[in-house]
């Protein structure tokens, strides 16, 4: 690390004017964790300090840009959160929430727990990775080592650095990356054909399960391959302190066919993981937080000095109202989709559009009158309006944007996007509640003709000055 990296670490240095570092909480091959001291909060943080030229040099950077990526994604009370990032010439930082209570490994490493507690960490940590996978998010790394306890002994899923994107998976749907940690791998991962990441993590919350009413692993050998035969194989033996129910779930979970693996819903349902379960308390999201804009990864490329995800550089500002431009509306024709050019993940896109020839302000007052009706909650800034559910469901709080873009003075479209939570209830909510209350103010919804427009324009060329063949 270069010397300035190394004055950076200085027990009371104060790291870009917002931290004052404290003492070593943990190091690996790149990076150190140090206890910090939010110095306009007074909160305290764990900054984690990753050596770029290390990480760039083995080609590790991606890597790093995937972490930042999937932590933004999963905002749980149950999975450690990333508040900034930061980036210098010579470190990348991490700006996360502080786990005081340290690894559960620690505490399973003093021998196996009571059946309450084992299940509460269970439950917690299932919780945590059935959100993760709701946000396409899979985690492929877990173990009680990258589980930690906060002071009320709440479990706190970390570690996201082996972590993939439902966008890497391949065209046969599965995930082809060898990754994790022997004792707690999957069979399907082993057998290097392609798995799926929600099975694979589901297989390591049972070892995990098993590790903590047991206090040792299921498969455990000397001889790594011979370990590996017992994974593939599912040979494990539970201790005859088991209850009858968790035998019976174990089977379920460390089935090694990934096709008859019980599912993380049904493993919900099953009566000894209910037993106490309490519905998981969320905080309302933000949703005027602005989180680690694209540019944060080009400071982490770049030798510059000193950039922030939430520096007032960086903050993006939003226009009054968006205009589309003939290239705009061409794009959103059928036959010149240019969308490819520029999305990675289209299948995925929890959109639709329509267009109305009311104004903005009738607009909003219709979708408030609609949010009133569904318990929603309402923020507005310029032309986005962002409606957000007051329940909490499976995979989370469904949050729609709603974005309203002039073509002319007469002519609005309205785009309808998911932002978070469950798609089928998004799309429940936009059948038979959106479409429905909006009927009067719709000409015509745009998801699955988007010719409409240019027809609008071609009717009323007056209304906008453009001649669309001319494009």
């Amino acid at each position: 690390m270069s010397g300035q990296g190394r004055k950076m670490e200085n027990k009371g240095h104060i790291l870009m004017k917002r931290y004052e570092l404290g003492k070593l909480l943990g190091q690996g091959t790149f990076a150190k964790v140090y206890h910090a001291r939010n110095l306009k909060t007074g909160q305290s943080v764990a900054v984690k300090i990753i050596d770029k030229e290390k990480v760039m040099k083995i080609g590790l950077i991606d890597q790093i840009k995937r972490e930042i990526s999937v932590m933004r994604l999963v905002k749980h009370p149950n999975v450690v959160q990333l508040y900034e990032v930061m980036a210098s010439k010579s470190n990348i930082y991490f700006a996360m929430e502080y786990v005081k209570g340290g690894e559960l490994f620690n505490k399973v490493a003093k021998g196996r727990h009571k059946e309450e507690d084992a299940r509460k960490y269970f439950q917690q940590l299932i919780a945590a990775v059935d959100f993760c996978h709701s946000q396409g998010v899979y985690h492929r790394d877990l173990k009680p080592e990258n589980l930690l306890l906060d002071e009320a002994g709440n479990l706190k899923v970390s570690d996201f650095g082996l972590s993939a994107l439902l966008e890497s998976k391949r065209q046969d749907g599965l995930l082809h990356t060898t990754c994790g940690t022997p004792a707690y791998v999957a069979p399907e991962v082993i057998n290097k054909r392609g798995y799926d990441g929600e099975k694979a993590d589901i297989w390591s919350c049972g070892v995990i399960l098993f590790v903590l009413l047991a206090g040792y692993l299921p498969f455990h050998d000397s001889n790594l391959m011979e370990m590996y035969r017992k994974i593939r194989k599912s040979e494990f033996r539970c201790p005859q302190w088991f209850p009858h129910e968790v035998r019976k779930l174990l089977s379920r979970i460390l089935d090694p066919n990934p096709f008859t693996r019980i599912t993380v819903a049904r493993l919900m349902e099953n009566a000894w993981f209910r037993k106490g379960f309490k519905q998981i308390e969320v905080a309302d999201l933000d949703l005027d937080e602005e989180d680690f804009p694209r540019n944060i990864f080009d400071a982490i490329d770049s030798d510059s000095e000193g950039c922030s995800s939430k520096g007032k550089e960086e903050k993006k500002k939003f226009p009054r109202l968006h205009s589309l431009n003939a290239f705009d509306i061409i794009s959103q024709s059928p036959g010149f989709d240019l969308s490819g050019l520029f999305e990675k993940d289209l299948k995925n896109k929890a959109e639709v559009w329509f267009t109305t020839e009311m104004p903005p302000s009738q607009i909003v007052s219709k979708l408030e009158k609609v949010a009133s009706m569904e318990s929603f909650r309402v923020k507005k800034k310029d032309g986005l309006v962002k409606l957000q559910g007051s329940k909490w469901g499976r995979k989370g709080q469904l949050t729609i944007d709603v974005e309203i873009f002039e073509v002319t003075p007469s002519l609005h479209v309205v785009e309808v996007m998911k932002s978070a939570g469950d798609t089928l209830e998004y799309r429940r909510f936009c059948d038979q509640e959106l479409r429905p209350s909006l009927k009067d103010i719709v000409w015509t919804w745009q998801d699955n003709n988007s010719s409409t427009i240019e027809e609008h324009l071609q009717r009323q060329p007056e209304d906008h000055g453009l001649n669309l063949k001319a494009y």
